[in-house]
C-alpha cells in the first residue's frame, strides 16, 4: 500500500469551521490523553512545527504545563494557534470555572484559550448550568474566544440553552465511524454547534482492521487510520486523534487531499453501533 503524506512535513493546512460566536475551529486537531511530561512536549512541539494547528488539552489530562511548554517551544506565532482546554466537575460553579480558567493559563503558560470547556456534565451533581453560566461569563468577558462542552447530550445541551439563551461552540463527544452519533449530531446541526470526535480512529474497537475500511484503504492508497479521519472531515466533523510518533502526525494530518466516494461513506455507515455502544454521560461512573 502506498501511503501518501506530504514531503519535508509539510502538510496541507487544515482548513476551518466557523463558530456560533465568530472565532474559526481547524477542522483537525491534536488529542494530547494519555500524552504526559517530556514525551507530551515533544510531540505537541513537533505536530505544530508540522503543520497542526489545533491542539486539544484538558485539567484532567495532567498535562497541560507539558502541552504548553510544547506550544510555546515550537516558535509559532499564537494567533495562529487553537488551544483549548477543560475543566473537572470541582469547577461547576461560576466563579469555580473562573478560576479554573486562570488556573489553566498558569498551566499552559499562554494569555489566553481560544476555547474552553466543561469536560462532562455531570448530572448527578447537578451544576453544569451553572458551569455553562460561567462559561458565557467568561466569553462576554472577552477573556475567551470560543466556548463549548464535552460529553453533553442533546438534553444537557437544551438545559443550559434555555437557562441563559447561550448556545455553545462545540460539543466534544465520543465519535467515530462504529459510534456515528447520529441523534446528538442531528441535534447539534440544528442548532449550529460544530461536533468535535474524540477517540475518532476508535479505541480498542478494531476498527483500523476491519475488512471494509481495509479495502477502502488498500483502493484508496491510503491507510486505514487515514480513511476513518477522512470520514469525520467529509461530514463537518472535527477529529481530534492522539498520535505519538511523528509517522503518525503525518499520517493523521494527510486527508485533506483525497475524498471517499458515496459508496465508501455508505459501506462505512453500516460499522454504526448505535447510541448504546457509546459512554453513557448520565451514568454516575462516568464524568469527571
Amino acid at each position: 500500500m502506498i501511503t501518501k503524506t506530504h514531503p519535508n512535513n509539510e502538510y496541507a493546512a487544515a482548513p476551518r469551521l466557523n463558530l456560533l460566536h465568530g472565532h474559526r475551529i481547524p477542522h483537525l486537531g491534536l488529542g494530547t490523553w494519555p500524552l504526559v511530561g517530556e514525551e507530551c512536549e515533544a510531540v505537541v512541539r513537533y505536530a505544530v512545527r508540522s503543520g497542526y494547528r489545533l491542539v486539544d488539552t484538558a485539567f484532567q489530562y495532567r498535562n497541560e504545563d507539558a502541552v504548553g511548554r510544547g506550544i510555546r517551544t515550537a516558535d509559532v506565532p499564537r494567533e495562529e494557534l487553537f488551544v483549548s482546554s477543560k475543566f473537572n466537575k470541582e469547577s461547576h460553579s461560576v466563579d469555580g470555572v473562573q478560576r479554573a480558567y486562570d488556573r489553566s493559563l498558569q498551566a499552559l503558560g499562554l494569555d489566553y484559550l481560544d476555547m474552553f470547556m466543561c469536560h462532562w456534565p455531570v448530572p448527578a451533581q447537578g451544576r453544569y448550568v451553572e458551569a455553562w453560566k460561567g462559561l458565557v461569563k467568561l466569553l462576554h468577558e472577552g477573556r475567551v474566544k470560543a466556548i463549548g462542552v464535552s460529553n453533553f447530550k442533546p438534553a444537557h445541551l437544551e438545559k443550559i440553552i434555555s437557562a441563559t439563551d447561550v448556545v455553545p461552540d462545540v460539543n466534544q463527544i465520543q465519535l467515530s465511524p462504529d459510534l456515528a452519533r447520529l441523534p446528538p449530531r442531528a441535534v447539534h446541526q440544528s442548532l449550529g454547534v460544530v461536533t468535535e470526535a474524540w477517540s475518532p480512529i476508535g479505541r480498542e474497537s478494531g476498527l483500523r482492521d476491519h475488512p471494509i475500511v481495509v479495502e477502502i484503504a488498500h483502493r484508496t492508497g491510503r491507510t486505514p487510520a487515514q480513511v476513518l479521519l477522512r470520514w469525520h472531515v467529509q461530514q463537518g466533523i472535527v477529529p481530534i486523534p492522539q498520535a505519538a510518533k511523528p509517522e503518525w502526525l503525518a499520517e493523521n494530518i494527510s486527508v485533506f487531499d483525497f475524498c471517499l466516494t458515496p459508496g465508501d461513506m455508505e459501506a462505512m455507515a453500516g460499522l454504526d453501533r448505535g447510541e448504546q455502544a457509546a459512554r453513557d454521560s448520565d451514568a454516575p461512573e462516568n464524568g469527571h
